[in-house]
């Protein structure tokens, strides 16, 4: 009988993470690798690349992946090498000391949430500049020693990996992350097994375990949902960054919120301020709230006092668009069971993210963040009077100009971008208190006594290491993508350390006008074609996968850097990364911006230009509104001439022209017998003393302490005072004052002159106004206010021009006597209107509580 062939089964694998074991004597490399501060301390990073230059290369700077994949015996070269160990010991004695110093517990203790955190190329949990900021943050705030914590999600692809097809379409990549090679650990029981977090979604549960990445002193803790205990369908929630439909989207937010502080209650943290970066995380708030009514035994209106007087949010989208707003029946979906938990009703809830409550309006998470918050602010001065505009509709009867709301202008973490040979240039220059004074111009000002050959000299340097980083990192990607490897060398041997470079990196979106440069290829021909003064231009960026236009003027550029008059000229950069952004803005000469104004919220690619001696040509717009100084870079008119936005890009577009032909290539390529040109240093040195001081990250935390921070915390205490003594008479205030508000009646109004007479007002004329209210039931005291205001001939508005507070002068049972002496100073039609208000010294600003009457007078 013939033996059968052995039909064999499928192999039955079980995969495991073989990793090199570290010895003792090893010990503290690994301990710094599981910390973030190398990241922006040059010395740690220097040591990891002495490790094995080659595989540090290999890992893409991973110093976890690194220690991992030695082998044996490269671990006893490293022990047998004196020199290096010695090296060790002096960076990790450095390590400890900043690691082990307590925090300074003069400034308040803050909880940061945000959706991505752009900390390091390797930890893939960030898309572009919300993230990028926020990792800035979380390094700033561990430079300066404050109590913060931060929350997000460790997801498992992140954003795509972005690579192009042959015909420049981009491709999205989304590459799962090994958790177990990243700088992070995972949170832990007392007995040593992974904490599991419980998430009460509708009809189930969702379980997320927590991991800790550790930046510098500062943790934050990540969220990681791809869990077998879970549903396919809960695994994803934390699998992509702005990934999966609109219920993906409310499934994140909700554990970002609700999950965020569940997660913070497990660990036993509690902080004076909690700070949503973002409208993506406002659902904190509604949890917060169940807290106080849960444990405390609050009531909603006391709880919310308590949890607005510590709460700030800060938006960085200047159109409504670009808000996050969910459907009634989406929303009721995952936050139906809250109103029970609040004491409230399932209208009163859904119209805390409302513009007009009682309509059938989507659910709005910047509107919940601005009833839940008592501070709002945009991320510049001019985003600040955008949002203003943006959010008045939610406060009726206050014009935009009156609001609370504030701004912080965004900053950079200068230690981070400032590339290594600037770092060591201002070390030698500079005073060395100025890394901790880095506000204080007179520091940066000593940049004035350097000499112009030694500016030229550490540009050069930097530029030649951008474009060796080009050559080593993109010659194999071009190759597969461009088809002709001749076209390809020709691209790498035209790059040239003596052209001006001009560089252009950020998000894909329309409003960025990419385009612009574009907009006359004749002339553009002419710029970078003229030998004697070489021009490339060097741009990069991702769009979103969803964003067809975004893709589109990708492909376009990628198609016109392939022409024969373009090739070497116009170079596309594919995956743009922090680590390639970190190359790109210390190495080009100028750093262009081109925005639809004001649509650029604030932007920070040019900040981080300014800390390495780039120069910005940008429009007025965002931070540049007000960082741009004559004769430090160049600007782009903030004015519009046309209403059609074609027509204002052609002229934009041929600003742009006229200002590198007739000032920007002039003077670059104005060279003495050096070889380089005293004007540009000097463009440069003004640059770096008036305007880079103005824009790192440590003013913008700096300045967050002093506008919010310090008064959050302060009237947060006095508000939990006794039991929250203070919280509950506000609240029975405002439930007084709600309860009457149609109660009281205008006695009497005189003015003598007449204000409202046939003649009008006449200018310089004064007018006593007096107006006797009667409050009736009303038992709160009562404020008036005479509004002037002027229609705007171009947007036919009405535009706000003074407002008089009138003086109560005296209270007589329910009566109050107002009076108010007026001057007229200014001519022309006007309008005015007398509007009251409710007055109570313990608010925080009339938005806290913005009930308004219009009078007849």
């Amino acid at each position: 009988m013939k033996i059968k062939a052995n039909n064999a089964n499928e192999p039955i694998w079980k995969e495991v993470y073989s990793h090199s074991n570290i010895p003792k004597e090893l010990e503290p490399l690994l301990e710094m690798a599981n910390n973030l501060w190398w990241v922006w301390n040059h010395e740690g990073a220097k040591l990891f690349g002495r490790v094995d230059n080659e595989l540090w290369k290999k890992t893409e700077g991973n110093p976890v992946l690194l220690l991992q994949s030695l082998t044996y015996k490269r671990i006893e070269e490293i022990i047998a090498d004196k020199s290096f160990m010695a090296d060790m010991e002096k960076v990790y004695a450095d390590f400890k000391a900043y690691v082990n110093k307590k925090p300074d517990t003069s400034k308040p203790s803050v909880a940061y949430f945000s959706m991505e955190y752009g900390l390091t190329n390797i930890l893939k949990i960030y898309s572009g500049g919300l993230g990028v900021l926020a990792g800035d943050y979380l390094k700033e705030a561990s430079d300066s020693n404050i109590d913060l914590c931060a929350v997000g999600f460790l997801y498992r692809y992140g954003y795509f990996t972005q690579s192009l097809a042959m015909d420049g379409q981009q491709i999205a990549n989304y590459e799962a992350q090994n958790f177990n090679a990243l700088p992070l650990t995972q949170v832990t029981t007392s007995n040593g097994e992974p904490m599991v977090l419980e998430v009460p979604y509708p009809g189930r549960i969702v379980y997320a375990h927590v991991w800790k990445v550790s930046v510098g002193r500062i943790p934050l803790y990540l969220m990681d949902t791809d869990l077998p205990e879970n549903s396919e369908w809960d695994r994803s929630i934390t699998h992509q960054l702005y990934g999966g439909d609109w219920e993906n989207r409310m499934k994140q937010e909700y554990l970002l919120g609700i999950g965020g502080i569940m997660m913070l209650d497990k660990l036993g943290i509690k902080k004076q301020i909690y700070h949503c970066n973002e409208g993506h995380a406002a659902l904190i708030n509604a949890q917060r709230l169940v807290n106080y009514i849960q444990k405390e035994g609050l009531t909603f209106n006391q709880a919310l006092e308590v949890v607005r007087a510590s709460a700030l949010y800060t938006v960085h989208t200047p159109v409504p668009a670009g808000h996050d707003y969910f459907e009634e029946g989406l929303f009721g979906r995952y936050m139906g069971e809250f109103p029970e938990k609040l004491g409230i009703s399932w209208q009163d809830f859904i119209d805390m993210g409302r513009e007009n409550p009682g309509s059938n309006e989507k659910f709005s998470m910047s509107v919940f963040a601005l009833h839940t918050c008592q501070e709002a602010n945009g991320v510049s001065w001019l985003h600040g009077k955008v949002s203003q505009k943006m959010f008045a509709p939610v406060w009726k009867g206050y014009f935009p100009d009156e609001l609370h709301v504030s701004w912080v202008t965004n900053g950079v973490h200068m230690p981070t971008w400032a590339a290594t040979e600037v770092k060591k240039f201002y070390a030698e220059k500079f005073d060395k208190e100025y890394l901790y004074d880095q506000s204080n111009k007179k520091y940066w000002e000593e940049i004035h006594n350097v000499p112009d050959v030694e500016i030229y000299n550490l540009r050069q340097a930097l530029k030649k290491k951008l474009i060796e980083y080009i050559k080593e990192q993109y010659r194999g990607n071009w190759l597969k993508s461009q088809g002709d490897p001749s076209k390809v060398l020709s691209i790498l041997e035209k790059f040239n350390t003596n052209a001006l470079l001009i560089g252009f990196g950020r998000r894909f979106a329309t409003y960025k006008r990419a385009h612009l440069l574009f907009t006359d290829l004749d002339r553009l021909a002419k710029i970078v074609n003229n030998e004697k003064y070489p021009v490339q231009f060097i741009f990069t960026g991702k769009a979103h996968p969803a964003d067809g236009g975004g893709q589109g003027l990708i492909k376009h550029i990628v198609e016109i850097s392939r022409r024969p008059e373009f090739l070497g000229k116009i170079i596309f950069l594919e995956n743009y990364d922090m680590r390639l952004a970190r190359r790109l803005i210390s190495g080009v000469d100028v750093w262009l911006n081109t925005p639809t104004r004001p649509l650029e919220a604030s932007g920070t690619s040019g900040e981080k230009a300014e800390m390495n001696g780039v120069l910005n040509f940008s429009v007025l717009d965002g931070w540049w509104y007000e960082g741009y100084k004559e004769g430090a870079g160049w600007a782009l008119t903030d004015k519009r001439t046309y209403e059609n936005q074609q027509y204002q890009d052609q002229l934009d577009a041929a600003t742009i022209y006229n200002t590198l032909e007739r000032e920007i290539i002039p003077t670059f390529f104005d060279r003495n017998e050096q070889g380089f040109s005293t004007a540009w240093a000097k463009y440069i040195k003004n640059s770096i003393a008036q305007i880079a001081p103005d824009y790192t990250m440590k003013r913008m935390l700096d300045d967050y302490i002093s506008r919010f921070y310090n008064k959050l915390a302060t009237r947060s205490v006095v508000l939990k005072e006794n039991n929250f003594a203070k919280a509950k008479e506000i609240a029975a205030w405002k439930e007084e004052v709600a309860a009457h508000w149609d109660s009281f009646e205008i006695e009497s109004f005189s003015s003598n002159p007449d204000i409202f007479s046939s003649n009008g007002p006449i200018v310089g004329e004064k007018h006593q106004l007096q107006l006797v209210i009667d409050r009736k039931e009303l038992k709160g005291m009562l404020g008036v206010d005479l509004v002037v205001t002027q229609e705007n001939p171009e947007t036919h508005t009405m535009e706000l021009v003074q407002v008089h507070k009138f003086d109560l002068k005296k209270e007589e049972g329910s009566k109050l006597y107002f009076e108010k002496i007026a001057t007229p100073d200014q001519s022309g039609n006007l309008k005015l209107g007398f509007r009251v208000y409710p007055e109570n010294k313990d608010l925080p600003h009339r938005m806290d509580f913005a009930y308004v009457r219009w009078i007849q007078c």
